[in-house]
């Protein structure tokens, strides 16, 4: 999986850049909580973003409108 995401995020592309510790960490394997399918590998911030928005896509698309009225 982290071969054909190219190590970067699935959500916003870009590598990790977590420090803990000292040490950078690793992307995370993102699932389900629902399924527990495997969803891909995401970048500490991603997997945090979506975690505290519950894993739910009304309050993700209701986060969009609120940052960008006109999408």
């Amino acid at each position: 999986m982290f071969e054909s995401q190219k190590g970067v995020c699935a959500i916003c592309k870009n590598p990790e850049t977590h420090v803990r510790l000292g040490k950078l960490t690793q992307l995370r394997v993102d699932h389900s909580h629902d399924t527990g399918q495997v969803r891909g590998l995401l970048c500490n911030s991603c997997n945090a973003g979506i975690g505290f928005l519950k894993d739910n896509p009304a309050l993700l698309a209701a986060s969009v409108q609120y940052l960008d009225p006109f999408f």
